[in-house]
């Protein structure tokens, strides 16, 4: 089939390499416009551009897809199929419903649950213990349409946000081999969403991370393991911004006379334990303004860190 895809991060960058190793052809690549990064404004090509230049595909990076000459451009291609990864934003109805085999999108969530940009992220911080990947028809609404497979895997207890984007960037990347092969066998496959259990995933933003010790040390451990490796949780200790990149859980109890955010004490190979609403959690990676991420053992070496300093 003549494919015409559209994605821009990392995630998108895994799907179209299987693609581009299988017997289909991927006319033209659409991928958001490149982007100045970092104090030097150095404009950096999204992963799904530069797996388009290694291998000379056509790119195409309209400001809106919905403009008309966007739109045009991608109808010219006359794809058979277009796919969607992480593109960033909402097609137009005529786009969706030019190609002969539709609008295929790959969603990092078993839909409806996660709908938005950051189903991976918000299914952790949750505390889910599952999730996967979604192939569906797209329609007008945010990650609304007919689903057409879904392939689940286990959320494991220690398992960060980006550990679990790997493992779901993989699995679409054969799930989607199926899709298009079921697609154009015409074999139908087809689910309508189910409304009332449909939940939202919002774009995280630098304040997600921001930790309120009140809450219950598994939401706290979660929100960890949920921004990391961005933004990364994080808290105010004696007025710097203290990140923390990862925990273990305290099982035993502890005095609810103790405020929430206290250094208890630190134990090598464990970290710091500090006093959450309900118990107490231990932080073991962590990083300072302008300093390296390190196990907490390793910056006790050259620095202290007084016991009793409440977090906030």
């Amino acid at each position: 089939m003549k494919i015409v895809f559209m994605g821009t991060p990392d995630f998108a960058r895994v799907p179209l390499k299987s693609i581009l190793e299988s017997d289909h052809e991927v006319v033209a690549v659409v991928t958001q416009p490149d982007k100045p990064k970092g104090r030097g404004n150095k404009v950096i090509y999204s992963s799904v551009k530069e797996l388009a230049l290694e291998n000379n595909i056509p790119i195409l990076q309209p400001n809106r897809i919905k403009d008309k000459e966007a739109v045009n451009q991608v109808k010219a291609l006359q794809p058979d199929v277009i796919i969607a990864v992480a593109y960033g934003q909402l097609l137009p109805r005529e786009l969706i419903e030019f190609p002969k085999y539709g609008c295929i999108n790959i969603h990092a969530s078993l839909l409806p649950a996660y709908r938005g940009s950051a189903p991976i992220n918000w299914a952790i911080i949750k505390g889910e213990k599952e999730s996967g990947v979604t192939t569906m028809y797209m329609d007008e609404g945010m990650d609304t349409g007919d689903i057409i497979y879904q392939e689940k895997v286990k959320i494991e207890e220690d398992m960060t946000a980006g550990e679990l984007y790997d493992i779901l960037a993989d699995l679409g990347s054969s799930l989607i081999l199926k899709t298009l092969d079921y697609v154009e066998k015409k074999i139908e496959s087809r689910t309508k969403q189910e409304e009332e259990k449909s939940s939202y995933a919002p774009m995280l933003t630098k304040n997600t991370g921001k930790i309120c010790w009140d809450k219950s040390s598994e939401e706290i451990f979660n929100l960890i393991r949920g921004t990391n490796p961005w933004p990364v949780a994080s808290t105010n200790h004696e007025g710097k911004r203290l990140k923390i990149h990862t925990s273990k859980r305290y099982t035993e109890e502890l005095s609810s006379d103790i405020t929430p955010g206290t250094i208890i004490k630190y134990v090598k190979g464990r970290g710091l334990l500090v006093k959450t609403g309900d118990g107490g959690l231990f932080l073991e990676e962590i990083q300072f303004p302008n300093k390296k991420k390190m196990h907490v053992d390793d910056y006790l070496k050259g620095n202290t860190i007084n016991m009793g300093t409440i977090l906030n």
